[in-house]
């Protein structure tokens, strides 16, 4: 028997087997769903039992408790030591230690430059204490300066004045009695001259004496009219300048004294700011060298942060030594506890059913045969930030679950299967998710009456994806429609109910200038497809739904480098192959939301 001979017989043997399985199947449908020959109606018997209204999503393990490790240099470092992932540690022990060579010659630079700032603080508080001492003895001068200018002017005005008017008083006074003596002297001179008495000589002389006393009395009359219309004015006057310049120089000296003072503290705490910034630098610098030899704060086991991070550009590359980090980087992760949490993102359709404190159900993929148990301990208030960004379309919070024991087996990073219990019922009626349709916003299935099909209102509760929960409305035993009939739970609303919109009309579209030779686009969209009609005329492809591209991104998510390598050259070919009708791979090629692993969505 040939090769050929032996390919057709292999052939037919698996044909074979593929029609006994279809026979099989179509045999075990039929005894189930009960399909009436004549009207080609699937139905399902209402069935009472064991309900279970759960929510089953995929999460990763992580450690409940733990020390996160951060890089707290400011920049970017260069690892030059790193202890080994896995590693039992204690309290003190070396985690990691950056390179800080550049920081060490600018600690040996900053203090120098603080040594200048705390000489010049020195000398500035030196200096106000100079300026305040001179700024006294100045004050002190002036205001000595004004007082013995408002001393001369009194001492004048009282003591000067009055003695110096008195004295050519007196002058006056004996000068008129000399007058008068000098004038006897020469009368009685004259007389005796007359009778030959005395000589003419000693007339003349006393003739002289009465001259030079009248001039005298003149003399001193001058004086004390000087004195009293010009002298004594001029000096008054002399004297009260001579105050206020005093009083303006006192305050010329308390205003310069305070400007002097003001620039000597402003000076002086310029300095010490100065001083004080230099030394806060010089001490920075000395505790980021500190912080460089990063030390354990606890006893635990170590754990890359990488090897916990997930990134949607790729894999994240491996912490290793001669690595760069930046500030505030996660480097090492120290369980401080065997107790563990599990993360999962629960799809926003889902979040009615779920609360905190309800059962979880929990297997985890490496752990074949094991079970654990938990209870929903946070659920965040906000959708997660990077599936958004993903795929702005799909929702998803972050919930955290913590997990009863486990502490010897579990461990960092493990991927899990979660069943959150919501409700669970011993003896629940119940019937298909797809049974139930909403007609004028009641639940509503199609009830086999007979031969008749009717509808009929119902009151349920929730939901497990497959089996709904029916409150009230059905009995157990009574037939209902799998599928209900085409377009029953679509109705618009009555034309009553609709309310009416006012549109305006169609604002005509200008004419477009035909260059080229191209026909006109006006009403065509941009590959040329008419702008009314449906995607599937336009050329677009069905988009997956959330639940397919979760699927599809965990398998992706699940290959080695060389497989996601091929399956984005397979992408791009095959994009490449329609003409390009998708964006180009992001970086990494990570897979999108509503496209394949390695290629874009479909607009």
């Amino acid at each position: 028997m040939t090769k050929r001979h032996k390919s057709v017989l292999r052939s037919l043997g698996l044909l074979g087997v593929l029609a006994a399985a279809g026979v099989a199947g179509h045999a075990y449908w039929r005894a189930n769903w009960q399909k009436p020959a004549e009207t080609g109606e699937v139905l399902f018997p209402t069935a009472r039992g064991r309900l279970t209204i759960s929510v089953t999503e995929a999460g990763t393990v992580r450690p409940r408790e733990q020390v996160i490790i951060k890089s707290d240099l400011e920049g970017r470092s260069t690892i030059l030591y790193l202890i080994p992932e896995g590693q039992i540690v204690k309290a003190g022990d070396l985690l990691v230690e950056l390179d800080t060579s550049s920081m060490i010659d600018a600690k040996v630079d900053q203090e120098i430059r603080a040594q200048n700032a705390e000489a010049s603080y020195v000398q500035s508080k030196e200096n106000l204490e100079v300026t305040k001492n001179q700024a006294a003895a100045d004050v002190d001068k002036a205001q000595l300066a004004l007082r013995f200018a408002k001393e001369d002017l009194v001492k004048y005005q009282e003591g000067d004045y009055p003695n110096r008017r008195k004295d050519l008083l007196g002058r006056i006074a004996l000068a008129e009695e000399d007058v008068k003596r000098t004038e006897q002297k020469l009368e009685w001179s004259e007389n005796l001259f007359a009778e030959k008495y005395l000589s003419e000589t000693e007339v003349e002389g006393d003739r002289l004496a009465a001259k030079k006393a009248k001039l005298d009395l003149e003399l001193a009359r001058s004086n004390l009219t000087l004195l009293d219309d010009y002298t004594y004015r001029r000096q008054i006057d002399q004297l009260t300048s001579d105050v206020r310049q005093a009083e303006m120089a006192l305050e010329r000296v308390t205003r310069k004294v305070a400007a002097d003072l003001i620039q000597a503290e402003a000076q002086l705490r310029a300095r010490e700011a100065e001083f004080t910034r230099n030394k806060d630098k010089l001490e920075k610098l000395k505790e980021q060298i500190v912080k460089a030899r990063i030390l354990a704060p606890t006893a635990g086991s170590v754990v890359y942060a990488t090897s916990a991070q997930f990134n949607w550009r790729g894999n994240v590359e491996p912490l290793a030594e001669g690595q760069e980090v930046r500030e505030r980087q996660e480097l090492i992760y120290l369980p401080t506890a065997d107790t563990f949490l599990a993360e999962v993102n629960i799809h926003e359709a889902s979040l009615k059913k779920i609360y905190v404190g309800l059962p979880v159900r929990l297997k985890v993929d490496a752990l074949p045969g094991h079970s654990f148990t938990g209870k929903v301990s946070r659920i965040a208030p906000l959708p997660d930030a990077r599936s958004m960004f993903m795929n702005p379309d799909l929702k998803v919070y972050k919930t955290e679950i913590h997990i009863d024991g486990g502490g010897d087996v579990l461990r960092t990073g493990m991927t899990c299967q979660v069943e959150i219990v919501v409700e669970q019922h011993d003896d629940a009626l119940h019937v298909p998710v797809q049974s139930v349709v909403r007609i004028n916003g009641k639940p509503t299935v199609f009830v086999k009456e007979g031969v008749a099909t009717v509808p009929r209102a119902v009151e349920i509760g929730l939901d497990n994806n497959l089996m709904v929960h029916v409150l009230n409305g059905l009995k157990e035993g009574e037939r209902v429609l799998l599928a209900p009939p085409f377009g029953m739970g679509t109705e618009p609303a009555s034309a009553d109910e609709q309310p009416k919109l006012d549109i305006p009309e169609r604002p005509s579209a200008p004419a477009r200038p035909q260059t080229g030779g191209n026909p006109p686009a006006a009403a065509n969209g941009a590959n040329g497809a008419s702008a009314e009609a449906p995607p599937a005329e336009a050329g677009e492809r069905a988009r997956p739904t959330p639940e397919q591209m979760r699927q599809m991104r965990e398998q992706f998510e699940k290959m080695t480098p060389e497989e996601q390598e091929k399956a984005r050259q397979e992408m791009r070919a095959r994009r490449g192959g329609q003409g390009g009708g998708g964006r180009p791979p992001r970086e990494g090629g990570a897979p999108r939301e509503g496209g394949a692993p390695g290629g874009g969505a479909q607009e």
